[in-house]
């Protein structure tokens, strides 16, 4: 009898297999473990596409609406990689690719389209660094891979090119979050990595994942040092268990200022009866996140003297509670978390004429003519607090109306007059009274349509 080769797509999270005949039976990661019901992994169960030989497609598109009670003039919204802009039905993101298998050799990519391909990018310093306009070349994918699959153990797989981080727990893509808007933790940490990974499945339920790249979040290198990282991820049927571990040298023209940062996340389980008509799925999530910067005049955790500098750290936590309902159809979340960020490193930085970012036309100067202060030294406390209602009538897609309120030590978020001009038009001449209006907090509903085929 002739055996089958099981061609897999462990796409981020869930694991598809698809028959092609005529040749040995490949080891599969995380074989029978049942992923759907985890935060930052695919709901769905099985894939309209999975029979398909070689190659296995996957479409995805994220629209949403968000009304922010502060109703700024310009409606842009501070401090998100997941919305843009107020009181506007948006495409935030349609990424459309899919995964190859081939005798061994894998490969995967997926376009990026929408709001996502402007606001996650901006957030990449390393393109500064040298020529040809890396956010540019990079903007419309939010991960392209190649690399093979090597039969031992449970699997290992070897990939090179731009894959997603998961630092922060929270997956990229919105269809496989609790949440819409998601806590500072995920928020402020790393989307995506370029570089090198392999992934070793130890055992049926044990990966330890090492990296190679080019840096925090960049497309680029800041330095001549690369940096360097792993994941380890244990998980049975109802608990999953993971730590990202990453250090770096991460600040442009600074080599000897270095970056440790460590996630880690805890996942449970702990009601399933998916057939009920009541309560058929009970389970939360719990990530804490530690980490600092040491070197080149900031001083890790503890404040330093004029030669080292002041503490610059990163500590966060942010835990969700989601209750299904109507054999999955329905769901319920609850949760939220905090940050404290001396020297704001890792705060995603106010846009408009609030951004200390560098102005592409003239990149000696800031984009906005009243910066956002990020000096050493600078605190920032946050913290935020949301839940949700999801109705999911099938696995393709889902419904889903939030509540999020977030609050900051500091002014961050876009008030009424918004952070482009008095009327927010950004054809209209600044007075020199005129300031961005930042304030210390907001509270928005978010209605999102997510699809995924």
């Amino acid at each position: 009898m002739k055996k089958q080769l099981l061609t897999f797509a462990f796409i981020s999270g869930s694991l598809f297999v698809s028959a092609q005949k005529d040749s040995i039976k490949s080891q599969i990661p995380f074989d029978g473990v049942e992923t759907s019901w985890q935060n930052g992994s695919d709901r769905r169960d099985s894939s309209v596409f999975q029979n398909m030989k070689i190659f296995t497609p996957s479409i995805l598109m994220d629209v949403n609406y968000t009304h922010s009670f502060n109703d700024p003039n310009d409606n842009t919204v501070v401090g998100s990689t997941a919305l843009a802009r107020n009181n506007e039905i948006q495409l935030s993101a349609l990424h459309f690719g899919g995964d190859f298998n081939y005798n061994n050799a894998r490969a995967r990519f997926m376009t990026q389209f929408g709001d996502r391909s402007i606001v996650v990018p901006r957030n990449d310093f390393s393109p500064y660094h040298g020529q040809y306009q890396l956010a540019n070349a990079y903007r419309y994918l939010s991960e392209s891979y190649a690399g093979y699959h090597f039969d031992k153990m449970h699997g290992i797989n070897v990939d090179f090119g731009m894959f997603m981080s998961y630092i922060g727990l929270n997956s990229y893509y919105q269809q496989e979050n609790w949440e819409y808007q998601a806590s500072y933790t995920s928020d402020n940490t790393p989307w995506f990595f370029n570089g090198i990974r392999v992934q070793l499945f130890l055992t049926d339920h044990l990966k330890i994942e090492p990296w190679l790249i080019n840096g925090w979040q960049s497309y680029g290198m800041f330095n001549k040092q690369p940096g360097a990282g792993f994941n380890i991820t244990w998980m049975k049927n109802n608990i999953k268990l993971l730590t990202n571990d990453y250090y770096g040298a991460d600040a442009g023209g600074l080599p000897d200022r270095k970056r440790f940062h460590s996630d880690n996340s805890l996942l449970v389980r702990y009601y399933n009866h998916k057939g009920s008509s009541g309560i058929s799925q009970m389970a939360f999530s719990l990530t804490g996140d530690i980490g600092f910067e040491k070197g080149g005049g900031v001083n890790g955790f503890s404040n330093g003297d004029s030669l080292h500098g002041p503490a610059q750290y990163f500590a966060s936590a942010m835990f969700y509670n989601r209750i299904w309902f109507a054999k999955n159809k329905l769901a319920w979340t609850i949760g939220g978390g905090v940050m404290t960020n001396p020297g704001r490193y890792l705060v995603l930085y106010p846009t408009g004429e609030a951004s200390p970012m560098p102005n592409p036309n003239n990149p000696t100067q800031t984009e906005g003519a009243y910066p956002f202060s990020a000096n050493p030294g600078d605190q920032f406390q946050a913290w935020d607090c949301s839940t949700n209602l999801s109705w999911m009538p099938n696995q393709m897609i889902e419904f889903r109306m939030e509540f999020v309120h977030r609050e900051s030590s500091v002014p961050y978020f876009a008030g009424p007059g918004g952070v482009t001009s008095p009327n927010g038009y950004t054809t209209t001449p600044l007075p020199s009274n005129w300031r961005p209006d930042l304030v210390k907090s907001e509270s928005r509903i978010i209605f999102a349509v997510l699809f995924r085929l």
